[in-house]
């Protein structure tokens, strides 16, 4: 779907990733492994070349947002930037539930690693916050941790558009915070959303569930309202 001129959301297995396309192309994370295909597809369906994405942005390092990266690196000659939190050497902690972390420590389990983590020698532009990328006439970059540690929003003020990855999710036409489940910090989490409530935007894009363009922010005061945050 076009959320707005330029600026596309691709759904496929139920996550969200963000084109925009301007002169250049920039993908806002990747989807699970094997997404490039579809996202290849979309981008020609623009009358678009996949060598035109010179920018990935990863809202988190969760397998659902970075499986496709190692695909689409391959394809383009695109730099790659996430939030330093979320990237660690092979000894840390992965940033997913505990049981996840000890299967993935098992010899037989510890090679599927590179298909549920974006490694940092992946990664081409380490953010802190407070970065102002290109696209968009300035996007940005706001650290919202709690899903976890690295977890990034994207502002563009000159559109009014805010691109939340797993920050928040509108599943059954509902806003909702991030799953308990899958979050490192749920009180971080909710600290991050009462920073995105104070945000200028109309247009709210999210990782999973459809984006909104109208009434966006107000949406966001009411889930706050609803939870007594």
């Amino acid at each position: 779907m076009e959320i707005i001129p330029n600026v596309y959301q691709i759904t496929t297995r139920g996550v969200n990733i963000i084109l925009i396309a301007e002169r250049e192309l920039t993908l806002v994370d990747t989807g699970f492994r094997g997404s490039s295909s579809k996202i290849i597809s979309f981008i020609h369906s623009l009358g678009r070349s996949v060598d035109e994405v010179t920018l990935i942005i990863l809202t988190h390092n969760h397998l659902d947002h970075v499986g496709g990266l190692a695909e689409l690196k391959r394809l383009t000659r695109a730099k790659v930037a996430a939030h330093k939190a979320d990237l660690s050497d092979l000894n840390s902690q992965l940033l997913y539930p505990r049981i996840v972390r000890k299967l993935l420590r098992i010899p037989l389990l510890s090679a599927l690693r590179p298909l549920v983590y974006a490694e940092p020698s992946e990664v081409d532009i380490q953010l802190e916050g407070g970065e102002v990328l290109s696209p968009l006439g300035g996007l940005k970059v706001i650290h919202t941790p709690g899903h976890t540690p690295g977890s990034i929003s994207l502002l563009s003020l000159k559109r009014k558009l805010l691109i939340v990855g797993d920050a928040l999710n509108n599943r059954y036409k509902t806003i909702r915070l991030p799953p308990k489940l899958v979050s490192t910090d749920l009180s971080q989490a909710i600290d991050s959303v009462k920073r995105i409530a104070q945000l200028d935007f109309s247009v709210l894009c999210f990782g999973h569930g459809k984006s909104l363009t109208k009434d966006a922010s107000a949406q966001v005061q009411d889930l706050i309202k609803k939870h007594g945050l």
